[in-house]
């Protein structure tokens, strides 16, 4: 076991296995160093726990853990391509959807969901550029997606 899934195991966590794509992509991609990620559901054994608009169906804690589950499918994609996460040299930008109410501005305290775990299992290799931004809707009826860029060490 990798320190990094070491360290997702003292959290309380498992890596999951990968989420198959719904449609014609790849979960992840490696072009040189870097690791792209596609936007990852926050799917648990193949399901969505919940669906709906954050600030209507689903509250703004509910889609912060969201979030989470979101970031641990994406360091899961990035291991399909990589085979060991201790590669990651840093996580470089994550991107954030948020399924929202037309009247919900909390965008940013949704996806450090996300953010937050990123640095609880990567501590300083986990400090990112990041974007938040509200969607209308989001494949599913997600309430949150979240894709993430990382770099490799050479090895």
């Amino acid at each position: 076991m990798s320190a990094v899934e070491s360290r997702i195991a003292e959290l309380g966590l498992t890596l999951p296995e990968v989420v198959p794509p719904l449609a014609a992509y790849q979960p992840a991609v490696r072009s040189g160093v870097y690791v792209y990620t596609s936007g990852q559901l926050p799917m648990v054994d193949g399901k969505l726990p919940v669906t709906g608009k954050v600030g209507a169906e689903v509250t703004a804690e509910e889609a912060k853990d969201l979030a989470r589950t979101c970031a641990l499918n994406a360091l899961a994609a990035v291991k399909s391509v990589t085979g060991d996460l201790d590669r990651i040299a840093r996580v470089v930008k994550v991107v954030g959807f948020v399924a929202s109410a037309a009247d919900f501005t909390g965008q940013p305290g949704v996806v450090n969901g996300a953010s937050e775990l990123l640095g609880e299992v990567l501590g300083d290799r986990g400090v990112h550029a990041r974007s938040a931004v509200g969607v209308a809707v989001l494949p599913l009826d997600a309430p949150v997606e979240v894709e993430i860029q990382v770099e490799l060490t050479e090895a």
